[in-house]
């Protein structure tokens, strides 16, 4: 696999992002039943960029947190698990980043048979990613003070 390089600084605009996505999904999406899922494309397809865009976001900042820190990583869900483990987050929390890679991956290859699980995925684990939010603003913060 070729080596994944990614640019050092700037991840503040890019956390700005994520929590307004989040926010939105919160507020918009969170509750959205299979039933209405499935008889509306339109939906479908605004749950999938959300969460596809916010999932993005996350591996591009963290491969920053982990460039800035010569740190390197094979893949996304590797570039996931490293930065869960740089903040020293639980295994388990840390497995659950890795996983969120995989969801990203399905949503932006179109795998469409697994549209509804990702969405149920990043639901039921979202706690985790607003964990990860919150140790990449003390990240950023702690760099300029």
């Amino acid at each position: 696999m070729p080596e994944r390089v990614y640019a050092k600084g700037r991840i503040t605009e890019p956390l700005s992002f994520i929590a307004k996505e989040m926010e939105e999904f919160d507020a918009e999406y969170a509750s959205t039943k299979w039933q209405e899922h499935a008889k509306n494309s339109k939906l479908q397809k605004l749950i999938d960029r959300t969460i596809e865009n916010i999932l993005t976001a996350f591996i591009e900042v963290s491969g920053v947190v982990l460039t800035e820190n010569n740190i390197m990583a094979e893949n996304y869900p590797d570039v996931m698990k490293k930065v869960g483990g740089y903040f020293r987050f639980k295994k388990t929390e840390a497995d659950i980043l890795a996983k969120f890679a995989i969801q990203r991956n399905r949503l932006a290859h179109r795998y469409l048979n697994f549209r509804w699980e990702v969405a149920r995925f990043y639901v039921a684990n979202r706690a985790v990613l607003k964990k990860l939010l919150n140790a990449l603003h003390r990240y950023e913060k702690s760099k300029t003070t």
